[in-house]
């Protein structure tokens, strides 16, 4: 089965959200376990993007706090604060338009998050383009 790349970031904010939620459990993860429970078939995009965000998201989170006024990143819901976090990885370290990135996290904000959130998720990715 053949995923868009709008379903894969998708699955990809579920399995970061997962992960999030059982690391602040104190509980046992794998993380591989983590993404073969979300995805029927093994998909390169989806391990790339997801341990990209879990490898760099110290430096991610320090990135988006710059631009997020009055707020940070760890006060977001956590569907929100994954959506950011990949589309701060793909700006930072994929070739994927920007436009595209900010797009495709706005939609996920759109569909998981709340107004605000989504406007937080806006416009910090405008800020960082800018």
């Amino acid at each position: 089965m053949a995923f868009k790349r709008s379903e894969l970031r998708e699955k990809c904010m579920v399995i970061l959200y997962q992960y999030d939620l059982m690391k602040n459990s104190n509980l046992n993860i794998n993380i591989d376990d983590i993404i073969k429970e979300n995805m029927e078939i093994e998909n390169e995009y989806v391990k790339d993007i997801v341990y990209g965000v879990i490898t760099h998201q110290e430096e991610l989170d320090l990135l988006a706090n710059k631009y997020i006024k009055d707020w940070t990143i760890d006060r977001l819901d956590k569907t929100g604060a994954a959506i950011l976090r990949i589309a701060l990885f793909e700006l930072k370290y994929t070739d994927t338009p920007e436009i595209v990135v900010i797009n495709e996290a706005v939609e996920l904000a759109k569909k998981f998050s709340d107004e605000a959130i989504k406007k937080i998720i806006n416009a910090v990715l405008d800020k960082i383009i800018k």
